[in-house]
């Protein structure tokens, strides 16, 4: 009996790529063979076998995932925060507060 992969919300998976990678490894591969054959360029063909090694899924996670949130984090998001207040903090604690209910 074949079990739907988190009862339909989980992607579609064969062996060890989800099955958007193996398209793309397809047709990639089959762009390769075709560059080989007529222009004996192999550029290609080894672009497809990083990307189809980078995309292999173990524990729900691959190294092209880890390498993207990697890229994310230090290169393309801002890294420096500067907090400040520039408003007047309104608390019963302030010592104008304090003076005015001494005085009355």
């Amino acid at each position: 009996m074949y079990m739907y992969p988190d009862n339909l919300k989980g992607k579609a998976t064969l062996w060890l790529w989800y099955l958007r990678d193996i398209g793309i490894v397809g047709v990639g591969a089959i762009i390769g063979v075709i560059a080989i054959s007529h222009a004996n360029f192999y550029m290609p063909m080894a672009l497809v076998g990083c990307y189809a090694f980078l995309t292999i899924r173990m524990a729900d996670t691959s190294i092209f995932d880890f390498l993207s949130y990697a890229f994310a984090f230090f290169i393309f998001s801002q890294q420096l925060y500067k907090w400040h207040f520039t408003g007047e903090i309104k608390t019963p604690l302030n010592k104008e507060n304090r003076k005015k209910k001494w005085m009355l």
